[in-house]
């Protein structure tokens, strides 16, 4: 794999994403765009590896899915060595 985070690959589907966002994906993004909590940065639609988080904060290393029902546990423990190594 290249890329390991944004992949050019996915930009478009993160741009639809980005688009097309859930009730909640808004609500939640009021609170984190521009270093709104706690100064943190946090990036919305990232892709790390195959997959494209919701919100993705680097300094911390916290990847956030809001999803429920479209996102499976099995997933999410195969997304998490992405994260880790990030």
């Amino acid at each position: 794999m290249k890329y390991l985070q944004n992949d050019p690959a996915l930009k478009q589907r993160r741009r639809e994403l980005r688009r097309n966002q859930t009730d909640a994906e808004k609500a939640l993004w009021a609170y984190l765009r521009n270093k709104q909590f706690y100064g943190m940065k946090f990036f919305r639609q990232y892709s790390i590896g195959p997959y494209i988080l919701d919100f993705y904060c680097p300094n911390m290393k916290l990847a956030v899915e809001l999803d429920g029902n479209s996102t499976t546990d099995a997933r999410l423990r195969n997304m998490m060595p992405f994260v880790q190594n990030t």
